[in-house]
């Protein structure tokens, strides 16, 4: 897959602030530390389209971005917004804000017609857990597209990979949980392709 362009469009924190219908939009959310904005620089062949920071939970709004993709043969070409949504889990800050970015998620997941695919990313060495099946559990209820991509592969033995998958995919109940590095930068296609397929 080539991009052919990436770029932040704005942030919001509710629905008067999002960004007027456009592309079909696919959204990501995970623990604070799972490597979220890692995976859309990668995805987006950016080093910093997504601000990666050294301390879990920064993200506090929802970050849109517009981008422009096409096939190696430049046969098709697809628009598809990202939204990056606030991580869950241990996010840093008062137990109050914590509530109100949970309330932020749960608004845009239910009312954001434009969505069409949640991407999941759970941690590949540690695995599942239990807000990752909360997460899970909350977008069947919705009755969203998800799809569940595993980051950090790449500290795990590659003969041991996936093995590692095929647990995270029955301790979920998904089917087809999608191996992903930004380090070693493998998955990339196969995420591409679930998402244009959404």
């Amino acid at each position: 897959m080539i991009v052919l362009s990436a770029e932040f469009v704005k942030s919001a924190t509710e629905p008067e602030g999002y960004p007027a219908a456009g592309p079909a939009e696919v959204a990501f959310c995970g623990r604070s530390n799972v490597g979220k904005s890692s995976c859309l620089n990668s995805l987006s062949n950016r080093k910093a389209l997504a601000r990666v920071s050294g301390t879990p939970g920064r993200t506090r709004l929802i970050n849109f971005f517009d981008l422009k993709v096409a096939e190696k043969t430049r046969t098709r070409e697809w628009e598809i917004r990202f939204a990056d949504l606030p991580g869950y889990g241990f996010a840093a800050g008062p137990r109050d804000d914590r509530k109100e970015w949970k309330k932020m998620i749960d608004r845009y997941l239910v009312e954001r017609n434009e969505l069409r695919a949640l991407v999941v990313l759970v941690d590949g060495e540690i695995g599942p857990q239990p807000n990752d099946t909360e997460m899970l559990d909350w977008a069947r209820n919705l009755g969203r597209k998800i799809i569940v991509a595993a980051t950090k592969l790449d500290r795990i033995a590659k003969t041991r990979r996936a093995a590692q998958l095929d647990k995270i995919s029955v301790q979920l109940g998904v089917p087809g949980v999608i191996g992903f590095s930004a380090k070693e930068h493998f998955g990339v296609e196969e995420l591409w392709r679930a998402l244009l397929d959404a």
